[in-house]
C-alpha cells in the first residue's frame, strides 16, 4: 500500500516568473540537434555496444543529417577512446559534422579526453559537475563557493589544453548536472562563471546545456526554468542554449518542446529515447512532431523502418509496437469505426492534397511505410476495415449492405479462431462464401438472344447432380434468368463493375435479392471475363445462399422434382 506522499515527498516548488512568455510562443523552426546515442544511450545499455556497433550506429546519425554527436565519454572506457581514435584515425567524421565528447570535472579525466581527440578536425568538449543542493550536500560534501571552482578550474583547464592545440577547431559545453533540481540562481552564477572563463563570440559559440537528469516537475514548470536561464545568462547572444531532458514523469518530449519555447536553441536527445532510467527524451517523436506541423526538423526519417531496425541491432533494446510513428502498429487500425472512417478519407482524398485524413496524423508514406499495415482485421474490426483491404489488394470494391452482410460471415469466422484475419485470409473466405456456393445450383451454360423484345434465355444448369435445361423472359438477361429459375426471386438491388484496367479486366456482378420464401435479403456474388456470365453467376451465389439458409424440408419444396 502507498504511503502518504505528503509526509515523505517534498512538492516542487513553482518558479516565480509572472511574466512568462514562453505560454504564446509557436515552433516555426528545428533546434540544433545532437545526439547523445553513443554516449548517454551507450551507457544504459546491459552490453554497452562494440566498437564497430557504435560506428555503424555513427554511420546512420550522419546519414540522417545529424551536425553534432556525442560519440563517447573517453576517459570512463577504453572502448569509448578507441572508438573516437578509430573516428578520427579513419577519417570517418565529415568535415560538416562536430564529434563531442563528454568528461567529468577532473584534471585527469579532461587531459586523457583531450588526447583521444588528437588530430581532430573539429570537436566540442563537454564538462560536467552536479549542482543540485542533494548533490552537493551528500555525494561530493561540497559548498556552493567550491562547486563553483570544481567547475571554473575545469574550463580553465578546457581552454588552455585546447590553445595548445589550435590545428583542431574547438568548442565547448558545460552542464550544471541535475539543472532541473537546482537553485536557478545558482544555476546562473556557476554558468557564467564558466563563460567568464571561455569567452565565447559569436562566431565561436558556447555551449550551455541545461539538463533536466532527472524531470522533477511538469513540464511547463522547466520551460519557466529555462526561459528564466535565457534571460540571465551572459554573453547569451555568444551562446547555444541547450536542453537535454529525460523521462522520469513521462513528459520528457513536452519539456523539451516547450523548453525550445523558452529559448533553448538546441536539444539533446536519442534516437528512440534511451538512456539511463527510463530514457532521454526521443528526438524522433520530437522531430516528427515538427514535421506534422509544416516544419521540416532538418533530420531525414523517409526511411524509419531501416533506421528502427540498425538502432535495435545495434542496441538490442526492441522498440514498442505502440512507440509514436515508427511502431510496428501505429498506423494500424483493428476498430471497426476508426476503419470505416480511414476508407472513407482514402476515397475522398485526391493526390497532392494537404494530408487531412482520419486517425493518421501523418501520412505514413513520408517515413517509407506502406499502407498495407493501416487497416488490419480482427475480432474488433467491423466493415469498413474489411472492404478497405478487399478494395486495397483484390480492387473489390462492395456495395454497403453486401459490406455489412459479408463483415457478419467475417466475425463468425474471428470469434471461431481469435486471430487476426489477413487481407489474403478475408479474400479466401470471401470466395468461399460468395464464389464457391454452388449448390444445389450450378452454372453450365446459357444462350442469351437479346435482339427482340422481350429478352430470351436459354440456360443450362446442374441441381443436386442432375443436369435441367430453363427458358426464361423478361427485360434484359438477369430478369430473363430469374424468370427461367421461377423460384419467385425479386431483384433488389444490382451492381457490376470492371475488376482491374483494360480490356481484359473481369467483370463482377453484385446482386442482391428477395423472395417469399426468404426472410429479408441475400447477396450473390459473380466473377467473370462475361459481364452476362458474371450476372448470371451472381443470382445463383444469392438463390444457394438464401437456399442454405433453409432447413431440408424447406428446400424441397422449393426446388425443382424433375
Amino acid at each position: 500500500m502507498l504511503t502518504n506522499p505528503a509526509q515523505k515527498y517534498r512538492p516542487f516548488a513553482p518558479i516565480a516568473l509572472p511574466d512568462r512568455t514562453w505560454p504564446s510562443q509557436v515552433l516555426t523552426q528545428p533546434p540544433i540537434w545532437l545526439s547523445t546515442d553513443l554516449r548517454d544511450g551507450n551507457q544504459a545499455l546491459i552490453e554497452p555496444m562494440s566498437v564497430d556497433q557504435k560506428l555503424r550506429l555513427f554511420e546512420l546519425l550522419v546519414a540522417i543529417g545529424f551536425k553534432e554527436i556525442e560519440v563517447a565519454f573517453p576517459s570512463a572506457s577504453e572502448t569509448d577512446f578507441c572508438f573516437v581514435r578509430r573516428l578520427i584515425e579513419e577519417n570517418r567524421v565529415p568535415a560538416d559534422v562536430e564529434i563531442q565528447v563528454l568528461t567529468q570535472a577532473r584534471e585527469d579525466l579532461i587531459r586523457r579526453t583531450f588526447e583521444s581527440l588528437a588530430g581532430a578536425r573539429r570537436a566540442i568538449v563537454h564538462v560536467y559537475n552536479a549542482t543540485a543542493p542533494v548533490f552537493r550536500r551528500v555525494v561530493f560534501r561540497h559548498d556552493p563557493a567550491e562547486t563553483i571552482a570544481l567547475a571554473v578550474n575545469a574550463a580553465t583547464l578546457i581552454r588552455d589544453l585546447a590553445a595548445e592545440r589550435p590545428a583542431t577547431q574547438w568548442r565547448f559545453q558545460y552542464s550544471p548536472e541535475v539543472f532541473s533540481q537546482t537553485e536557478l540562481e545558482f544555476a546562473r552564477d556557476i554558468c557564467n562563471a564558466v563563460l567568464a572563463v571561455w569567452q565565447p563570440t559569436r562566431d565561436r559559440k558556447a555551449i550551455i546545456n541545461l539538463p533536466a537528469t532527472v524531470e522533477s516537475a511538469t513540464a511547463n514548470v522547466f520551460a519557466d526554468q529555462v526561459e528564466w536561464m535565457h534571460r540571465h545568462l551572459a554573453f547569451r547572444d555568444c551562446v547555444d542554449l541547450s536542453v537535454h531532458n529525460h523521462n522520469d514523469r513521462g513528459c520528457a518530449i513536452a519539456a523539451a518542446e516547450l523548453g525550445q519555447m523558452a529559448g533553448a536553441d538546441r536539444v539533446e536527445g536519442c534516437l528512440f529515447g534511451n538512456g539511463e532510467r527510463t530514457g532521454n527524451v526521443d528526438i524522433v517523436t520530437l522531430a516528427l512532431n515538427l514535421y506534422t506541423q509544416g516544419i521540416h526538423p532538418g533530420l531525414d526519417f523517409s526511411q524509419i523502418n531501416e533506421v528502427a531496425r540498425t538502432v535495435e541491432d545495434c542496441t538490442q533494446l526492441p522498440i514498442h509496437p505502440r512507440h509514436p510513428y515508427v511502431g510496428d502498429l501505429v498506423f494500424t487500425a483493428f476498430s471497426g469505426s476508426h476503419q470505416d472512417a480511414i476508407r472513407k478519407g482514402f476515397a475522398a482524398r485526391d493526390s497532392g492534397d494537404i494530408w487531412d485524413m482520419p486517425y493518421l496524423p501523418l501520412d505514413p508514406a513520408d517515413l517509407g511505410r506502406s499502407y498495407a499495415s493501416v487497416v488490419r482485421v480482427n475480432s474488433q474490426s467491423g466493415k469498413g476495415g474489411i472492404a478497405f483491404l478487399l478494395e486495397r489488394d483484390y480492387n473489390l470494391s462492395l456495395p454497403r449492405r453486401l459490406q455489412i452482410e459479408f463483415s457478419q460471415v467475417v466475425q463468425r469466422a474471428m470469434d471461431a479462431t481469435g486471430k487476426e484475419m489477413t487481407a489474403p485470409m478475408l479474400w479466401d473466405l470471401f470466395e468461399q462464401e460468395y464464389l464457391r456456393a454452388n449448390l444445389p445450383f450450378k452454372y453450365v451454360s446459357h444462350h442469351w438472344q437479346d435482339d427482340e423484345s422481350p429478352s430470351a434465355i436459354s440456360t443450362t444448369l446442374e441441381c443436386n447432380d442432375r443436369i435441367l435445361a430453363r427458358q426464361g423472359s423478361g427485360n434484359g438477361p438477369i430478369d430473363a434468368f430469374v424468370d427461367a429459375l421461377a423460384l419467385g426471386v425479386r431483384v433488389h438491388s444490382y451492381e457490376e463493375r470492371a475488376m482491374g484496367h483494360g480490356s481484359d479486366a473481369d467483370a463482377i456482378a453484385l446482386i442482391e435479392i428477395a423472395a417469399d420464401w426468404l426472410e429479408g435479403t441475400v447477396h450473390g456474388v459473380g466473377i467473370h471475363g462475361s459481364i452476362v456470365t458474371a450476372s448470371l453467376l451472381a443470382v445463383l451465389s444469392a438463390v444457394n445462399r438464401g437456399l442454405a439458409t433453409l432447413s431440408p424440408a424447406q428446400r424441397k419444396q422449393i426446388l425443382p422434382s424433375e
